[in-house]
């Protein structure tokens, strides 16, 4: 390809791979064309994500590659969404479960351990519910359904073309890249569904100012405050690709969490109760793969927006001629 070329390049999906993807592109002079089968934006699991920008968080459980990969995504996510949040993560565990809270603290890095002061401090509506908690100050969130929003308003000032409830078709575009999720499975044949479900609840009486991780043996939860005391609580993982709505046990155990986090939300009102698939490998790392003119980036697991700007410089790179994968 000569310097001065733009090439032509048909994006599939618009979740947050294929959103942050497409712009990544667009951004280097490519001409852009965004497809997405569902009716906006995060039609697939994007839409049920927690949108935490937490990379030392997620050592906790991921390798060594996707914190290595993720470390410049909350300044990728500052320069692309106004509305990033950049105030740290808190992770706090019951008195009955402090050796979990032991155990996350070996397997990360970047926190600091505070006491019940200083919980108070950054969380007055949790400063005497917890004696102990970790915290880490550089990490960040978005609100995901905003955040796509964002991008896609951002892809059409640099021109691009966005068409949702657009058929798959053949077209004669330079290259294709296929950001589709679980739909990729019948190309992706190691492609699993890792099942995910969530709450939306709005609670008046709670105020947190970041995403707070209450840690438990069988299932830790996430609770991320977005605007007017909305909170999203999430998520389970359970290894099935059962596309039903939310179970009731999984609606238990979440809803039984939040109340653990704090009384008050037991009269939250319930304004959502969701359930997705994410879409993921063996190894549950994403992976960027090539087979000719088409780039597969998949297997986002539950690191759509903390790897996607990293996932998405590599798919620029083999669209421009700067490496092979």
């Amino acid at each position: 390809m000569m310097p001065d070329d733009k090439p032509s390049v048909l994006v599939l999906g618009a979740g947050v791979a294929g959103l942050v993807t497409a712009v990544t592109l667009a951004e280097r002079g490519a001409r852009v064309t965004l497809q997405e089968v569902g009716p906006r934006v995060g039609s697939g699991a994007s839409w049920f994500a927690g949108g935490m920008l937490a990379p030392w968080c997620e050592a906790e459980s991921a390798p060594q590659e996707v914190t290595d990969d993720s470390l410049h995504s909350i300044a990728w996510w500052a320069a692309h969404v106004p509305d990033t949040t950049i105030n740290g993560s808190l992770v706090v565990a019951p008195p009955r479960d402090a050796v979990e809270l032991q155990r996350f603290g070996r397997r990360t890095s970047h926190f600091e351990t505070i006491d019940a002061h200083r919980i108070a401090e950054l969380e007055p509506d949790l400063g005497d519910r917890f004696d102990r908690a970790l915290f880490f100050p550089t990490e960040g969130h978005v609100d995901p359904r905003k955040a796509l929003a964002a991008l896609r308003e951002r892809l059409i000032n640099l021109g691009a073309t966005v068409q949702m409830e657009a058929a798959t078709s053949m077209s004669d575009d330079d290259w294709r890249v296929d950001c589709t999720g679980i739909r990729a499975k019948e190309n992706l044949t190691n492609l699993r569904g890792v099942r995910g479900e969530m709450l939306l609840l709005r609670c008046p009486d709670v105020s947190l100012h970041r995403p707070v991780r209450m840690l438990h043996p069988r299932i830790p939860i996430y609770i991320v405050p977005r605007e007017n005391h909305l909170f999203m609580v999430g998520a389970t993982m359970v290894e099935s690709e059962d596309a039903r709505g939310i179970t009731v046990r999984a609606m238990t155990d979440l809803l039984n969490a939040a109340y653990t986090l704090h009384p008050a939300f037991a009269d939250a009102e319930i304004v959502e109760a969701n359930a997705g698939l994410r879409p993921s490998f063996p190894d549950n790392v994403p992976r960027v793969l090539q087979e000719g003119r088409t780039v597969y980036l998949n297997g986002m697991y539950r690191h759509g927006f903390l790897l996607s700007p990293e996932r998405a410089a590599q798919v620029a790179a083999i669209i421009f001629g700067e490496e092979k994968v």
